[in-house]
């Protein structure tokens, strides 16, 4: 009896100790015991007992989005896996002001910054961007998003029409100028090469010297469409400076070909509005971003001169150019003169999805958006390992995907594919103004053949070329029957 209640006793010590020791090693790293015992858990972690946490987001598509009586969107989703990973409890209210987090004149903070600060929210999950004051009152995870400050335009404000000779345009004026006076240069050296030389031209009083200056021109355009074109130079001192020109041509019409392909295969060369100074020397369009946002105080803080005149701009004309939502600055570019300064990521699904909106090139201020939450919350390092998690294994780039995927992306894309008419427009108008000119002469030779004709016979010189046009134009015809009276004859 001694032994057994001697037995239990330890049992009993050895089960009190270990108990003793879980709980200080769950005391010491409790943000790792909390993620690796919850994995593969319910996604909303509808288990009793879960802590629940109140999350304060702002209406933003794709972020967060009302369909039907419930919200959805990418940050819904990442909330989501999120409690599936550290597994709790949430409940979802849409920030009251609709702002995202900004100091008031009172010094008191709005938005969802300002519902965490009052302890009405445990976390803001929404497209938040990480800054330097914001950090000052509130915790952030680590960015589940990287983006920038862009300028959101409308495609016909923003772009310029293309020219009619917009075949000219993969070289300045000054390689055209250089361009001719090479050919002119080089067809000159040819012609007097070709005099000098007695191997070209042997016996000048009793042969004729092919190399014209005429006929130089001739072979040097030749050369230049690479065609072949004679007269064929026989000297080597004219063959020599053939195949020189025949290898400038060469990389001249490769330089052409890979500058033109340039040109017509991106749009982004056509916009006047490329970068922030641009924006700032028009007249045209107004700018503005919105109120409140980390991206006016981005200017406002700014040192950068120009930066600080947009600011200036945007300080004087508030009530005119800051705009309350991303869907009102949406549809104000696409109804009116406006350009608007934001996040380059929204702007890139803007653009995606309204086909006749565009982002200049030039992205500012490299920024994240991030997780908020209160200081010193026992929540913000298991988060942002959370994230970090859903990084790595892929998740965050399947929902980036996902939910900035359009029809207009691919419409955008097939686009590229055909040219447009007027890219090539002042090409086929040479084309033609050459066949006329051609045409033209060919009438002023046979107009000329003809009057020497009706002098020597003593007939009109209407009839003369109205015969001899017939006679062209149904030269086949005639032939034929040329060639069939000799047949009976023979019969």
């Amino acid at each position: 009896m001694d032994k057994s209640l001697h037995i239990t006793i330890c049992v009993l010590t050895a089960l009190l100790l270990l108990r003793e020791s879980s709980q200080a090693g769950e005391e010491k790293h409790p943000e790792v015991s909390s993620i690796s015992a919850l994995q593969g858990m319910d996604p909303r972690g509808t288990g009793e007992g879960l802590p629940t946490l109140t999350v304060t987001t702002i209406l933003e598509d794709p972020y967060v989005m009302v369909r039907g009586a419930e919200l959805e969107g990418y940050c819904m989703e990442l909330l989501a896996a999120l409690a599936g990973m550290l597994r709790f409890q949430y409940r979802v209210r849409v920030v009251g002001d609709g702002q995202y987090g900004a100091v008031a004149a009172g010094g008191n903070w709005s938005g969802m910054i300002g519902e965490i600060l009052r302890r009405e929210a445990d976390i803001a999950v929404a497209p938040l961007t990480v800054t330097s004051a914001r950090e000052e009152v509130v915790s952030f995870t680590t960015p589940f998003l990287q983006t920038g400050i862009g300028i959101l335009l409308r495609k016909d404000t923003a772009s310029q029409d293309m020219s009619f000779f917009h075949f000219l345009s993969p070289f300045s004026k000054e390689t055209w100028t250089a361009l001719l006076f090479a050919y002119l240069l080089t067809c000159f050296c040819l012609f007097l090469v070709a005099r000098l030389s007695p191997c070209e031209w042997n016996e000048p009083k009793n042969e004729e010297n092919h190399f014209t200056f005429l006929n130089s021109l001739w072979f040097g355009a030749g050369a230049l469409a690479l065609q072949g074109a004679t007269p064929r130079p026989q000297a080597l001192s004219v063959r020599v400076i053939a195949v020189v020109w025949w290898l400038f041509t060469l990389a001249l019409l490769a330089a052409y070909i890979a500058n033109f392909t340039a040109l017509l295969s991106s749009g982004s060369e056509q916009l006047p509005i490329q970068t922030f100074e641009d924006l700032v020397k028009q007249r045209n369009l107004e700018f503005g971003t919105l109120e409140g946002s980390s991206t006016f105080y981005y200017f406002k803080n700014s040192k950068n001169p120009i930066h600080q005149m947009i600011y200036e701009y945007m300080e004087k004309r508030r009530e005119h150019v800051l705009v309350k939502t991303y869907q009102e600055a949406v549809q104000r570019v696409m109804d009116s003169n406006y350009a608007f300064i934001g996040e380059s990521i929204s702007q890139d699904l803007a653009a995606a999805r309204h086909c006749n909106l565009i982002r200049a090139p030039e992205v500012i201020g490299a920024r994240g958006f991030g997780i908020a939450t209160t200081q010193a919350s026992p929540w913000t390092k298991p988060l942002s390992i959370a994230v970090l998690k859903l990084r790595e294994s892929g998740d965050l780039d399947y929902l980036r995907n996902k939910w900035w995927e359009s029809s207009c992306l691919r419409q955008s894309r097939e686009r590229w594919g055909p040219l447009e008419p007027p890219a090539l427009g002042g090409l086929f108008l040479t084309l033609g103004i050459g066949l006329a000119l051609g045409i033209l002469a060919a009438l002023a030779e046979l107009s000329s053949s003809s009057r020497r004709a009706a002098a020597h016979a003593k007939k009109s010189c209407c009839s003369v070329f109205t015969e001899e046009i017939c006679t062209r134009l149904r030269i086949k015809g005639a032939a034929r029957q040329s060639q069939d009276t000799p047949g009976k004859a023979n019969a």
